[in-house]
């Protein structure tokens, strides 16, 4: 596999504001097409994630792209120089999304020969438009498994088979190309995180592959356990990863889904060097919708072009696994009993959080322990926004879990989580106490770790989201949860 894009552009709708392109408030349909192109072209993106996974997507992308940018794409081919990458539902926990997989992978081909008439047309060699499927919520190697030898199997293999008139389904319709493709796992739990190097192994062995890239979600870990734990458990989970690769002699490639928001992995246009230094490792970074709409054209590009021309992912330091553990047990466990406590708050403010872009309804489901239960929260830019827009950073929950002792190991190990917190910090409100249901001192444990500015006009936002919440106002919480999100520059 040749070397993997530094940059996935992708599709989470986390921006305040809305791109010049969309139609309307809401990016959809085709929108998405003109938003793939302009991600490569002016923004410098070398890689677009294509989702079918909570939305619609469309099957004749590749088609459409190549019809309507045809210098481009002549210039710049699509699958090699700028690639087009799809996400699609795992079926072993999306049932009801299970056979969009199958028709995702059935447009694979056609998607080739799409490209190969075009390129074809002017005398240029075609490239595979798609070759790689990102599953989401993996848990073991068998959901990988299944993808890649269903595709082989069931996809290419059925153009061996024969018809009534002695002709093969290749002979009439044509090969199936490309022969093979890479699958690549987004795994998002804390239990299958850590176990990550075995499912890749899992995956690999037996398999004439000498690369992997391997998708660590940074959002929902989060939503579930904490930004610290976050942070920790895709330290020791890429360790792990690394550590595996040199055992059976291949090489990872780590991809990062981080967003704008501190909560969310803290990845701006504005924090591009800080996010670099923090994540060595990481080949392959997100730029989500608010990194690429919520900032001036120049300075996303900057940004951008910073990431794409930074070294090669390198792991040169370890971490104490044990320690950053307890650390994460340390965190979760306050998170837990304070997200409970948040929840209906959240749930109420998410009902006034605008959607930036046409998802299927889906309600996440947090279960901080099998002992508490399980308490419903919306996807994790929703829960973000709902917190942000009372001037309560959720990046706060938890610590009130730290020790000195671990402080201390989190300065040591991962100092850039401070440079987090103090971005975080700056949105907080002490007027949030007036509608959070939460203890103040051990919610707002966190800003003795750090020195901060608090950002007045962001103040002056959530000071109106408060006040129209407690009056039950509705129109005023929308218009204050947008203005919010327009000073950070960041929805959720």
């Amino acid at each position: 596999m040749p070397q993997p894009p530094r940059v996935l552009s992708t599709q989470h709708p986390d921006n305040a504001t809305v791109p010049f392109f969309a139609e309307g408030d809401v990016i959809e349909g085709e929108d998405e097409i003109q938003e793939a192109y302009y991600a490569y072209s002016h923004l410098g993106a070398d890689e677009q994630m294509w989702d079918f996974e909570g939305k619609e997507g469309d099957e004749y992308a590749v088609k459409k792209l190549l019809s309507r940018f045809d210098q481009y794409f002549l210039d710049s081919k699509l699958g090699e120089d700028v690639r087009l990458t799809v996400r699609g539902p795992n079926p072993d926990v999306e049932e009801a999304e299970a056979k969009i997989l199958l028709e995702i992978l059935e447009s694979i081909p056609r998607s080739y020969d799409a490209a190969e008439l075009f390129y074809d047309e002017h005398d240029e060699r075609v490239a595979p438009p798609i070759f790689e499927v990102i599953i989401p919520m993996v848990t073991d190697a068998d959901q990988l498994n299944a993808v890649h030898d269903y595709y082989e199997q069931f996809v290419v293999g059925k153009g061996e088979e024969y018809l009534l008139d002695d002709r093969t389904v290749s002979e009439w319709v044509g090969e199936f190309r490309p022969n093979s493709i890479n699958v690549i796992p987004l795994i998002e739990e804390r239990e299958q995180m850590l176990a990550a190097d075995e499912i890749i192994r899992g995956y690999v062995e037996g398999r004439d592959i000498d690369s992997q890239r391997v998708f660590l979600a940074r959002s929902d870990p989060a939503l579930n356990y904490g930004s610290l734990s976050a942070d920790l458990i895709n330290k020791v989970t890429m360790q792990r990863l690394y550590d595996m690769a040199e055992e059976e002699e291949i090489d990872i490639y780590p991809m990062l889904g981080a967003g704008s928001a501190p909560f969310r992995g803290n990845l701006s246009p504005t924090t591009v060097e800080e996010t670099l230094e923090a994540w060595p490792e990481v080949e392959t970074f997100t730029v989500q919708s608010a990194f690429k709409y919520d900032y001036p054209i120049e300075t996303v590009q900057g940004a951008i072009e910073t990431l794409r021309s930074a070294p090669e992912s390198r792991h040169d330091e370890r971490i104490d696994e044990q320690r950053a553990l307890e650390v994460v047990d340390a965190v979760e466990n306050v998170y837990a009993e304070q997200v409970e406590q948040v929840a209906p708050l959240v749930n109420r403010i998410a009902e006034y959080t605008p959607k930036r872009r046409a998802r299927k309804l889906h309600v996440g489901l947090f279960g901080y322990s099998r002992e508490v239960g399980e308490t419903q929260l919306p996807r994790a830019i929703t829960y973000t926004a709902a917190l942000y827009s009372i001037g309560f950073p959720p990046t706060l929950m938890g610590l009130a879990g730290l020790s000195e002792a671990d402080v201390a190991f989190v300065e040591e190990a991962f100092p850039q989580f401070f440079e987090t917190l103090e971005d975080a910090a700056q949105y907080y409100n002490p007027r949030s106490q007036l509608v959070l249901p939460l203890d103040e001192d051990r919610a707002t444990a966190g800003l003795d770790l750090v020195d901060v500015d608090f950002d007045s006009r962001h103040r002056s936002a959530t000071d109106d989201v408060i006040d129209a919440l407690k009056r039950e106002d509705g129109d005023a919480v929308r218009a204050g949860v947008v203005r919010a999100a327009q000073v950070r520059q960041f929805l959720g």
